[in-house]
Formats: C-alpha cells, sequence, structure tokens
C-alpha cells in the first residue's frame, strides 16, 4: 500500500493525543509520540507519508506483521457471528484456541486459562503457584520483565520496578547467566551456567527451600536484552524445582509463538515448565489475549477446589478467533521456519558483519528473529555506549543512534545501551537486508561516542 499524506488529519490526531491520551512509562510532557496513518506487513506510515520499516513488531508482538488479510476476515467473522460471551460457556472460538496452543505446548501443559495479556498471565501463574504450594516466596532473575501489574512488575528485575517497589510483594531476586557482563567472573559458557546454577542453589538454601512457591524465568529474556541461556541451565534449574517442590514458571509472553524459531523457546532447551505464560504473538497481538499454560499437576489442585481468580474477558471470542487464525496463519505459511531459516542465514550474519564494522556494538547475541546488538563506548572495557537506566543528557549517544536509525527509514527497538533486531517473523529476506543497511547507517552515529 501506497501511503497518501495528510498532514492536517495527522495534526488533529496529535493535538487530540496530546490533550487526552496518558501515555505508559513517560513524564507526559516530555514525550513526542508519532501520529500513525496506517501499517501493513511489516512497514507502518505517518500523515506525512513516510513509511517505517518496523524492527520491533510493535512491543514484539506483530509476529505475523500488520493487518494480515485472514486474521482480518477472521475477526471480522467472529464479530458477525459472537461478538463477546462471558468466559464460564464454552463458546467455539475459546475452546479451539485453546486446543491449538494446547497441541503446541511442550510436555502436559494441556489447560489453557486465558487473560487478557502477559501482566495479568503473571499474576495468575504465581497466585496458581502460591496456591498449589501453600507457599509465599518466588524467585526472579535481575535483568528480567514480567510486566506492569503490581505483582508482575514487582517480580521484574529492571528499573520499571523501582517505583514500585515496598519490598514486601514476597520476591527473591537473584542474577541469571549472561556471559558479556558475568556476575560470577566466567570466562566460558559452561563456567557461567555451572556458576549461576551454584547461586541459584545458594540463593534457595539461605531463604529457606520450604518457603518458596514457584522460581519464574524468562526463556529467553526480551526487553532485558535477550541473553539466550547457556546449555543445560534451563534443565538445571528444572532439576532443582523438583528436588525441592518449587514451580517452575516460563515467562513466554515475548519469547513465545515463533519468536526465537520454535513454537516456544523452550522447545530449544528441551524443557516443560510447570506454568508458562503467553500473550503477544498468541494473536499477533491483534486483540488483547494471554494465558497460562498449566500442567496436568497444578489443573488438579483445582479439580475440585474452586480457583480463586478469573477475568470478565477471559478467553474472549474476538481474540480467541484471532488467536485460531493466527495460529493456523503461521503453520500454513510456514512463520516459524521463515523465523528459525532467515535467523540463521541472513539475520546473524549481516548482524555480525555490522559488529565488524562498527566499534559501538560489543556484542551480537540470539536466536531466530530475536537479537539484540549490545552498544558500548570501548569494546575492550565493555563501557556500556550509555550508563544504566541513563535519561536526558546521559543517553544522548542512544538518542543519535535512535534519530538516525528512524532517518534512514526504519523504526528502531532501543532499551538502555541496546538494539534489538525484532522484526515480524514473516518479514522477507529482502526486508531483512533493507532493515540491515538502515542499522549500518545508523550505527554510525552511535561510533561517534566511541573511544
Amino acid at each position: 500500500m501506497t501511503p497518501q499524506p495528510n498532514p492536517q488529519a495527522g495534526a488533529a490526531v496529535k493535538a487530540a493525543d496530546r490533550a487526552h491520551v496518558f501515555h505508559s512509562w513517560s513524564a507526559q510532557e516530555l514525550i513526542d509520540p508519532l501520529a500513525v496513518a496506517g501499517a501493513e506487513g511489516s512497514y507502518f506510515w505517518d500523515y506525512d507519508g513516510k513509511r517505517y520499516l518496523d524492527l520491533t513488531s510493535g512491543l514484539v508482538y506483530t509476529n505475523i506483521g500488520y493487518q494480515h488479510p485472514k486474521v482480518v476476515a477472521a475477526i471480522q467473522e467472529q464479530a458477525a457471528k459472537l461478538t463477546t460471551f462471558a468466559p464460564a460457556f464454552a463458546v467455539e472460538a475459546r475452546s479451539e484456541a485453546a486446543r491449538l496452543i494446547a497441541e503446541r505446548t511442550p510436555g502436559d501443559l494441556d489447560k489453557i486459562f486465558f487473560t487478557n495479556a502477559g501482566a495479568d498471565a503473571v499474576e495468575h501463574a504465581v497466585r496458581m503457584a502460591r496456591l498449589h504450594t501453600g507457599r509465599t516466596k518466588v524467585l526472579s532473575a535481575y535483568r528480567s520483565y514480567h510486566g506492569g501489574t503490581q505483582q508482575a512488575v514487582n517480580l521484574t528485575g529492571d528499573p520499571r520496578r523501582w517505583a514500585s517497589d515496598s519490598g514486601t510483594a514476597g520476591v527473591v531476586r537473584f542474577w541469571a547467566p549472561f556471559l558479556y557482563r558475568s556476575r560470577f567472573y566466567a570466562e566460558t559458557e559452561a563456567q557461567e551456567c555451572a556458576r549461576a546454577l551454584e547461586h541459584l542453589e545458594t540463593t534457595i538454601a539461605f531463604e529457606g527451600p520450604a518457603t518458596i512457591a514457584a522460581i519464574i524465568l524468562e526463556t529467553v529474556p526480551g526487553t532485558a536484552g535477550i541473553m539466550v541461556p547457556p546449555p543445560g541451565y534451563l534443565a538445571g534449574v528444572r532439576e532443582i524445582c523438583d528436588r525441592h517442590g518449587i514451580v517452575f514458571i516460563l515467562d513466554e509472553v515475548m519469547a513465545g509463538f515463533g519468536r526465537t524459531g520454535e513454537w516456544f523457546a523452550a522447545d530449544l532447551f528441551d524443557v516443560t515448565p510447570d506454568l508458562m505464560t503467553f500473550a503477544k504473538g498468541v494473536n499477533s497481538g491483534y486483540v488483547p489475549l494471554g494465558g497460562v499454560a498449566i500442567s496436568g499437576a497444578i489443573a488438579e489442585t483445582f479439580g475440585k477446589r474452586p480457583y480463586p481468580g478469573g477475568l470478565t474477558y477471559s478467553g474472549h471470542p474476538l481474540a480467541c478467533a484471532a488467536a485460531v487464525a493466527t495460529i493456523e496463519v503461521m503453520a500454513e505459511e510456514g512463520v516459524v521456519e521463515n523465523a528459525k531459516n532467515l535467523g540463521a542465514s541472513v539475520v546473524e550474519p549481516g548482524l555480525r558483519a555490522l559488529a565488524e564494522r562498527h566499534p559501538s556494538v560489543g556484542e551480537v547475541r540470539g536466536v531466530g528473529m530475536f537479537w539484540a546488538l549490545e552498544l558500548v563506548k570501548d569494546r575492550e572495557t565493555r563501557e556500556p555506549l550509555v550508563p544504566y537506566n541513563a535519561a536526558g543528557e546521559a543517553n544522548a549517544a542512544m538518542a543519535a543512534f535512535a534519530a538516525a536509525a528512524k532517518k534512514a527509514g526504519v523504526w528502531p527497538f532501543v532499551n538502555m545501551n541496546r538494539t534489538h533486531f525484532v522484526p515480524p517473523l514473516n518479514v522477507s529476506e529482502s526486508e531483512v537486508k533493507e532493515g540491515l543497511a538502515a542499522l549500518d547507517t545508523a550505527l554510525s552515529a552511535a561510533d561517534e561516542f566511541t573511544v
């Protein structure tokens, strides 16, 4: 689709936004949101007609791109048939979505509890774990993000937690493996894995194993930096949980539904958790939907004992119809395979080539269509390009990079000192190369801030 400029309409949209919309995670008077006129496939455009290749997939959720005609048609068809219905009833779209998801989840995660998004999926997973075990504490990792609701944000291991953290949520944090910035003075992946597991064991021992309900981890951490865990780590956590009767929760809100080149990132590591949260890619974000996939043992806990939780819109028919259509599209069009193959054959070598040319790139890491570039001032010392949680003038280097990327026609994912390469999973090879070329230009702006 060729965008048609309409600056007057854009100005009206922007004016109404600035007058009435309260934006997430923002100082309201310091932001300047782009007015978006439309989107299709891997692109969106503004009211001036400028088109951007979306390297963010929205917030890493438009896994099949924008406005896929089959999913749009499924939503329209469902709206004509049954727009909404209460969650206590059996509804075709809800039942079919649950069946299709359960077919793809690992192990015996065959019961699906639907939520409205990823954050409330995490809330309910934690509640299930506490009720199942009769314990209170939950262990979560630094360098993590689990959502913006009260329990989920307290589980989060990045600065978005700080304003809401009263230290009373029953959460204990630990360090998960990340060799590039190892907390364990490791020199190899094997060392990092062994020392991270030892650290977790020690944390559990000092907290008291019988007090811990669950350990929650993002299978592959997303916003925190796309740190793929080393071989054996998740299996080691699984063994620790089994030994101490701790529920193992994997958060697949961002990594799930093909992002890593597998239906779920857990499949990369041959690990089955007790509970698994999902959202985002389940229906490409077309209608809000999340959920918890539940193991047989935990489902049995609530076989004759009511589960004390629910949502008015749990399994909303429009959202579930979008999920059914999305999963069918992904299967029919080989979307997961495309993410795996293009990730390995085009994205990874392309990003590594950029790293060779640009001194601002300290590390390239990722899998599938889920990649991060760690940007640094100095490759030798690994000093980040901007300080941790930088703002204002301290963030000038990343602001310059982002501005250069947008000027080059791509919308970048920027968080702290990183940029993530996370386009839709059905992106084409030519679009990937277009994105890499734009990043090549934008990284030259970052290079200006290196030593």
